[in-house]
């Protein structure tokens, strides 16, 4: 009997951890969403896809990929109770996230975004202890709201030395982004272990077809030719890795590690939006920069030791 219950609980302790690290691999994808997307629409200055052919025709190519999957994979349909969460789903992670993010570059740097979008893990773990009645020690609390603190200096720092920081149109749409996206990952991840982290995804982009793909075709550019082949290319990441198959892992990973715990993990995609910016936009990367990484990083695994 003690045998049986000491193999249980190194078997939940392994489930734990490789949804923490399936958190992790997801949060990776997402955070070269910030760069990506402000390659796929360039700036003001210098204008290349829409934000709006963006927003729904990297939602369109996820539909149909994902319409392949539940085809092959021979995917039963959701059940009515189902619908809600994916209506949650596809709000915040198919059409207000990536609109608002989209919108937002247009105006400032994939960094600076990435330093508002920090604030993610926390609205995060907030959304999941409201609506899947996830609880935790003080102590994770504490940790969540210092790494989210850590965050808020570093930007204050950052803004600093660029002149002053100052919320404009573009903070708040960050800020809105930020809530939205929080939402839709913590409904998907409630009906993740009925549907399985790959079926939630696929038909949360499938569910949004329907609008996303005669809207793509509409706003499809009129000189697409003159569009630079980089931003087709960032264009093809956001639509097939951020938008789909870093789903796979994300929602996975909220599931098998919790939703409120492993949203700390998303307190890493900054530092990692930054890390690609640099190669991706040529936007620079300092010590500054690596040290706050590197305390953050800290919050997050002392976050993971707190039971």
């Amino acid at each position: 009997m003690g045998n049986t219950t000491s193999a249980s609980a190194l078997q939940g302790d392994a489930r734990l951890l490789a949804g923490f690290w399936l958190g992790v691999l997801g949060v990776a994808c997402f955070a070269i969403t910030l760069p990506a997307t402000r390659l796929a629409t360039g700036t003001e200055a210098d204008p290349q896809l829409t934000p709006a052919f963006v927003t729904l025709g990297r939602a369109a190519l996820a539909g149909l990929l994902s319409v392949a999957f539940l085809v092959l994979t021979r995917s039963p349909w959701p059940k009515r109770e189902h619908w809600p969460a994916l209506g949650f789903a596809i709000a915040g992670n198919v059409v207000a996230y990536p609109l608002l993010l989209a919108l937002a570059l247009r105006s400032v740097t994939a960094t600076h975004a990435a330093v508002i979008t920090a604030l993610s893990p926390l609205a995060t773990a907030v959304v999941a202890a409201w609506a899947l009645g996830q609880r935790a020690r003080p102590g994770f609390w504490i940790c969540a709201v210092v790494g989210s603190a850590l965050v808020v200096v570093f930007a204050w720092m950052r803004a600093d030395t660029q002149g002053g920081f100052g919320f404009d149109k573009a903070d708040l749409l960050l800020m809105v982004a930020v809530v939205s996206a929080s939402i839709g990952y913590v409904y998907g991840a409630k009906i993740t272990p009925e549907l399985g982290a790959e079926r939630v995804i696929c038909w949360v982009c499938a569910g949004a077809l329907p609008l996303t793909l005669p809207a793509a075709i509409w706003l499809w550019p009129s000189e697409a030719g003159a569009i630079r082949p980089a931003s087709w290319g960032a264009f093809a990441y956001v639509g097939s890795v951020s938008m789909w198959a870093s789903f796979f892992a994300w929602y996975r990973g909220l599931d098998w590690g919790g939703a409120l715990r492993v949203s700390q993990t998303q307190l890493l995609q900054p530092f990692i939006s930054m890390l690609f910016a640099w190669p991706l936009l040529g936007e620079r990367l300092d010590t500054v920069s690596v040290g706050f990484a590197l305390a953050v990083v800290a919050t997050i695994f002392i976050s993971r030791r707190v039971r």
